[in-house]
C-alpha cells in the first residue's frame, strides 16, 4: 500500500506518544514537529523525506528516526554545564551560511575562520552533540577566549591518521575517522604545517563536509581539475556540507580558490 503523510502521521503519533510532548502536523508544510509541553523545545520534521526512507528501507528507517529524535529532544531536556567536561569540547566547522543563533533565538558561540567558514564549538555528549551557546558560558563565566583554547586544545590530541591515493602523479590524503571532527582538524596548524613541510607541490586543503578533510599536495596543472571535481563531488554527497571550495595554504593563511577550467587556481 502506498505510504501517504496522512498514514505517515498516524504511525508517528504512535511513536510519540508521550505525555510529555506535544505533536502537531501541518499540512500545507507537509511537517510533522515533537516538541516538549514544558519548554516548547523541539524539532521538525519533513515528511516527505521520512516517507522516501521509508518506502526504501521499510520499518528500520522509522526506528532510526525514533531514536535519533528522542535522543535530540533528551539532550534539550537536559541542563548542560561545561566544567568538568573541558574534554569533551571541540570546535566544528560550518559554512558562512550556517545560522549563528538557535531557533529558540540564542547567540551560538562562534568565530570567523575563512571566508568560506566559520568556528562554532560544540560539548560532545556521545552519541550526538549540542553546539554551544552565550548563555551557557555566561553561566560558567567563561570567556570566547577561553572555549576556543579548550577547543583547539583537544583537536590537536585527536588522531590523523589518513589514506593517501595519487592520481595523475598529484597526491590526496583523506582524513576521515567518522568522528564527527574531520573537517575540524583544518583547525590543527601543526598538521597543516605538517602536510606542508611534506608537500612537493602546491598543498591544498579542503573541506567539503564535516566528517572529511582533504590534502592535496598538487604538482601539476592536472591536480586542480582533480581537486575541484573531487571537492565539488564529496560536497555534495555530505551529510552536512561545508564548503565546495578549495583553499590553498600558505604562510600560515587559507585562501579559498576558484580553480578555472584552465587548471589554474584564482585566489578570491
Amino acid at each position: 500500500m502506498k505510504m501517504t503523510s496522512l498514514k505517515m502521521k498516524k504511525i508517528l503519533d504512535e511513536r510519540f506518544s508521550n505525555p510529555e510532548f506535544n505533536t502537531s502536523y501541518k499540512r500545507d508544510e507537509d511537517s510533522y514537529r515533537i516538541e516538549w509541553k514544558e519548554s516548547k523545545q523541539g524539532m521538525t520534521i519533513t515528511l516527505p523525506n521520512v516517507i522516501s526512507k521509508y518506502n526504501n528501507r521499510g520499518e528500520p528507517a522509522i526506528d532510526e528516526l525514533e531514536e535519533h529524535v528522542l535522543e535530540a529532544l533528551r539532550i534539550m531536556n537536559e541542563e548542560h554545564t561545561l566544567t568538568g567536561m573541558e574534554k569533551n569540547i571541540y570546535p566544528v566547522i560550518r559554512a558562512t551560511s550556517f545560522a549563528t543563533e538557535t531557533n529558540a533565538g540564542t547567540t551560538l558561540v562562534s568565530k570567523e575562520h575563512t571566508a568560506e567558514t566559520r568556528v562554532y564549538y560544540a560539548l560532545d555528549l556521545g552519541k550526538s552533540y549540542r553546539l554551544i551557546d552565550e548563555p551557557m558560558l555566561e553561566k560558567e563565566g567563561w570567556t570566547y577566549d577561553r572555549i576556543d583554547e579548550i577547543a583547539t586544545f583537544n583537536i590537536r590530541s585527536l588522531s590523523n591518521d589518513f589514506k593517501k591515493d595519487t592520481v595523475a602523479e598529484n597526491d590526496f590524503y583523506f582524513v576521515a575517522k567518522q568522528d564527527g571532527y574531520d573537517a575540524s582538524r583544518i583547525l590543527n596548524e601543526a598538521f597543516l604545517e605538517e602536510m606542508l613541510a611534506n608537500s612537493k607541490g602546491q598543498l591544498a586543503v579542503a573541506v567539503p563536509h564535516q566528517d572529511v578533510l582533504i590534502f592535496a599536495d598538487i604538482q601539476n596543472k592536472t591536480g586542480y581539475d582533480i581537486l575541484a571535481q573531487m571537492t565539488m563531488k564529496f560536497f555534495a554527497e555530505g551529510s552536512i556540507p561545508i564548503t565546495s571550495l578549495p583553499f590553498i595554504y600558505e604562510d600560515k593563511t587559507l585562501e579559498p580558490v576558484f580553480i578555472m577550467a584552465k587548471n589554474r587556481p584564482e585566489q578570491k
